[in-house]
């Protein structure tokens, strides 16, 4: 296991490698959006990952607070959101901080307490809408939108990779909040 002493460069550094190595996986395919590519970038093989998980998290958190966002919790649309956010939570902890991490489900549950965001509530606190990745935007907007109406106010979108296909503009127009991404296409060689 790496040490805690690491870098927020080398941290960055390490997380893009394994990205690179267990992530991006060549051959056409068709994204969640319905468009087609000839990569796929599969970052639940990151966030899933014993020791990019915890690089995840920790690279994630360093580049909200470089851009000087502040919040209190931080989630998504389920699935890809999930682990984004228990990392960035644990990243969190390591550091002596309390973030809390939420999921945001596809629809309102027709049973039980009847909630779409569930975890800690997001109502009257900051919170940052997290993703893995990004084609189109509307995983994260269907966050957003979820999370304000459970009375969350979101400061931020923040993903893993942008894959530079128009989420960024799309998100800043419809949401009217930033979208920061810890690493662009152009890092990952697919050019």
């Amino acid at each position: 296991m790496e040490a805690m002493t690491q870098t927020p460069a080398a941290d960055r550094a390490r997380l893009l490698e394994l990205i690179k190595e267990l992530a991006v996986v060549h051959g056409r395919v068709t994204l969640s959006s319905g468009k087609e590519a000839d990569y796929y970038i599969d970052l639940r093989r990151i966030t899933l990952h014993h020791e990019a998980s915890r690089l995840a998290g920790r690279v994630m958190l360093a580049m909200l607070d470089d851009a000087g966002i502040e919040f209190e919790t931080a989630g998504g649309l389920t699935m890809g959101a999930d682990p984004v956010g228990t990392a960035l939570m644990h990243a969190a902890a390591d550091a002596g901080r309390a973030i809390d991490a939420f999921v945001v489900r596809k629809a309102q549950k027709s049973y039980g307490m009847g909630r779409q965001v569930e975890g800690p509530g997001v109502d009257g606190r900051d919170v940052v809408v997290l993703e893995d990745t990004s084609t189109t935007g509307g995983s994260a907007l269907a966050a957003v939108e979820g999370v304000r109406r459970a009375g969350g106010n979101i400061k931020a979108v923040a993903v893993i990779v942008d894959r530079d296909t128009g989420a960024k503009e799309r998100i800043e127009a419809e949401a009217g909040v930033p979208y920061l991404f810890a690493f662009g296409k152009d890092e990952l060689s697919l050019d």
